[in-house]
């Protein structure tokens, strides 16, 4: 994982460093643990967000997701492929406290549409291995080349991870 710098994040730094979460195997960990992801775009004025299942491919630092093959996620990402986006871990509320606790990674990155059917078929594998208890029986159902050349696959390629937690609740 990139270790941010102030280049990387818009020349700001934590304002509470109590809260600061640099470990990049602290962040690891929450980006594998999660299941969706919630990306922030912008065409001209327009900001648009979607939230989205995701693999994160730690050798190739980057994060995986499918969608539609057209729509208006498509659209803006085809004029403007840099995004930012987060995954959260809601810990919940911690009574008594008048806090909430949570740990939370975010990135900068740009997205790529995964034209290769074999990368795409990859990233599909991917998918499918985190959220199904049954893998074979889905690949087998669900990765013909029909059934692939029926989504869009997105590379979010990061270029800087930071994280942030809530003072540890245990």
């Amino acid at each position: 994982m990139t270790t941010p710098t102030p280049e990387t994040l818009g020349r700001y730094h934590p304002r509470r460093m109590d809260k600061d979460m640099p470990d990049p195997a602290e962040q690891l960990a929450v980006l594998r643990a999660q299941s969706a992801l919630t990306l922030a775009m912008c065409r001209g004025d327009e900001p648009y967000l979607v939230s989205l299942d995701y693999v994160y491919a730690a050798e190739e630092n980057c994060f995986y997701a499918h969608g539609a093959t057209e729509g208006k996620k498509l659209d803006i990402l085809r004029v403007n492929a840099r995004v930012w986006g987060q995954v959260v871990e809601d810990r919940g509320a911690v009574a008594g406290r008048c806090t909430h606790s949570y740990r939370c990674v975010m990135f900068d990155g740009k997205v790529e549409i995964v034209a290769d059917r074999a990368a795409k078929l990859r990233a599909l594998e991917r998918l499918i291995e985190k959220y199904e208890p049954d893998p074979a029986a889905m690949k087998k159902r669900m990765l013909s080349v029909a059934q692939i050349d029926k989504v869009e696959v997105l590379r979010i390629r990061v270029s800087a991870f930071s994280g942030k937690r809530s003072p540890a609740v245990d």
